[in-house]
């Protein structure tokens, strides 16, 4: 079923199928990973020898650091490009949240930008204590459209999740659970590790229709708020895609100085 995937990797332990985003070193989202995603869960739906999805980053340093900077450079004159990733970002939350199998994030280092919005719509979010999460769309000039606008004030409140999406300032694994926007944290990757598959194996041993039920019962506001925000959301962030100040600030990125909105106008 998954052979024709070539950046998300697979591995079966039993029951529990684990998703692993291969793009070292920090498993950014480039147009491979970005195109799986998109598909991946309406695959994992069909298949009847999955139970418990557990998504990851390879290695330690990264679960995944988000959007690529080439493909964003790309995008200031390839549209097409541009809108295909905004249409595969709105099929990726939804197929993910119609997904009736519990989906745990192990977050095995920083979760940022897109990255952050795949842990946070995951089921199950455990980090390692060290990791940092964060959605700086506003630091690259983007509206935080890809669900970071709906999914953080939904776990963290709307005072919190404001100051964060407003500064894009990151926010520590261990603080993270403390307020809700993620499940746990914990000090080393072996005791992440026996969290994460010893919840995995848990669930996969357990009721599978009472517990597929009850996820399909939480996630039916979260799917109505999706399904009536997300092009709104999205087509806000394909707006500020155009302006001169992301332009400004994939730039300054690249070329490691500080962007100059003044003269961006």
């Amino acid at each position: 079923m998954y052979e024709s995937y070539s950046s998300l990797k697979f591995e079966r332990r039993g029951a529990v199928l684990v998703i692993t985003l291969d793009n070292p070193p920090t498993n950014a989202a480039d147009v491979g990973i970005h195109r799986e995603l998109s598909t991946v869960f309406e695959d994992v739906a069909r298949d009847v020898d999955t139970r418990v999805v557990v998504i990851t980053g390879a290695g330690t340093r990264a679960f995944s650091a988000g959007g690529d900077l080439d493909v964003m450079i790309d995008q200031f004159t390839n549209i097409d490009s541009l809108r295909t990733q905004i249409d595969e970002a709105g099929r990726l939350l939804h197929a993910l949240l119609a997904l009736d199998k519990p989906v745990i994030a192990r977050i095995n280092g920083h979760a940022i930008g897109f990255g952050a919005t795949l842990a946070l719509f995951s089921d199950i979010s455990y980090a390692i204590d060290s990791a940092k999460i964060a959605d700086p769309h506003v630091g690259v000039g983007l509206v935080a459209g890809d669900g970071g606008a709906l999914i953080w004030p939904q776990l963290i409140g709307y005072a919190r999740a404001r100051e964060y999406l407003l500064t894009g300032d990151p926010i520590r694994a261990g603080e993270a659970a403390t307020i809700g926007l993620i499940t746990r944290a914990y000090p080393t990757h072996e005791a992440l590790d026996e969290a994460v598959y010893g919840l995995a194996e848990r669930l996969a041993s357990g009721a599978t229709p009472a517990i597929n039920g009850t996820k399909t019962a939480i996630n039916l506001v979260l799917r109505a708020q999706l399904g009536s925000l997300i092009e709104a959301h999205a087509g806000l962030e394909f707006m500020s895609s155009m302006t001169s100040e992301h332009r400004e600030a994939v730039m300054a990125f690249k070329e490691k100085r500080k962007p100059d909105y003044g003269n961006a106008r």
